[in-house]
């Protein structure tokens, strides 16, 4: 079973996928992927809904849209430089600590659609990250327990305008946080069928040429651990995203940089999670 909304943008619905592949609405059961459901148990009780015949529902035409496939959450945490290639190839020095920023919440999108580069802007930028969705409440939570607290993962895709984040002062969320520059998707797949987030591939390609092939496993602070450590400065509500880092390979490592142009298409991916991919389009 895995996690999926449907329909037109800011309207869309609940559904799954089953193992066999066919596309099920579940919106005549729950209302939504979001804090609500996630906080009462909502993936037991789809679970259930789903062995007992998924009843009501309803075969989604394989034309309908896919978004994101959690509500639009109360925040979006992400972790910087947590790959030790990637840490080097920004050449600034090797965290010690996690690096902490934010994405805004309306930055959030589905994982096929278009993202816009920003008016005048020239350095957008691409990094695949694991999405870690959160299923309870968490605060001041020990490491040994924190991935009790996960309701499931997906991939996430970072988009950056490097000219907003690195010259124009201030911290990263400026370059992190405009319209779309949050995709995720295709689906959730819940943390029960994923024996072990820090034993998977992720990847990019950009107009079919693999720019990122990293491990989870290369992560400098696992997934655990950071989530252990963002309770500790806030509250994690059901229903928020931590996306955890992304390996070398970013557009603006490489020399000469090569950064995204309106009509590139980019490919992303994490092995177990699926993939998701945008076109590039001028905002």
């Amino acid at each position: 079973m895995k996690l999926i909304r449907h329909g037109e943008w800011g309207r869309e619905e609940p559904g799954v996928i089953l193992p066999d592949g066919r596309r099920i609405d579940a919106s005549g059961e729950f209302s939504d992927y979001d804090e609500g459901f996630f906080a009462t148990g909502g993936i037991e009780s789809l679970a259930q809904w789903v062995e007992d015949g998924c009843v009501g529902g309803v075969e989604i035409s394989p034309l309908t849209r896919i978004g994101a496939p959690v509500d639009r959450p109360s925040k979006i945490v992400c972790v910087g430089k947590n790959y030790l290639d990637h840490a080097k190839e920004f050449n600034e020095g090797i965290p010690t600590e996690p690096v902490l920023f934010m994405k805004a919440s309306s930055s959030w999108s589905g994982p096929f659609d278009d993202v816009m580069r920003p008016p005048g802007a020239e350095r957008l930028d691409y990094e695949v990250e694991l999405a870690v969705v959160i299923g309870q409440t968490m605060r001041h939570v020990s490491e040994e327990t924190a991935l009790d607290y996960v309701a499931g993962y997906s991939v996430f895709c970072d988009y950056s305008e490097r000219a907003y984040q690195k010259d124009m002062g201030g911290q990263w969320t400026k370059g992190k946080s405009y319209d779309r520059f949050a995709p995720m998707g295709p689906y959730l797949v819940p943390a029960a069928q994923v024996k072990d987030p820090q034993a998977l591939r992720l990847w990019t390609k950009v107009n079919g040429e693999l720019r990122q092939n990293g491990y989870t496993g290369d992560m400098m602070f696992p997934v655990k651990m950071i989530l252990s450590y963002i309770s500790r400065f806030m509250t994690l509500l059901p229903g928020d995203v931590m996306a955890t880092g992304t390996p070398a390979g970013v557009a603006m490592a490489m020399n000469p940089p090569r950064y995204l142009e309106p009509g590139d298409y980019v490919e992303l991916g994490i092995e177990e999670l699926g993939e998701m991919g945008q076109r590039i389009v001028a905002g």
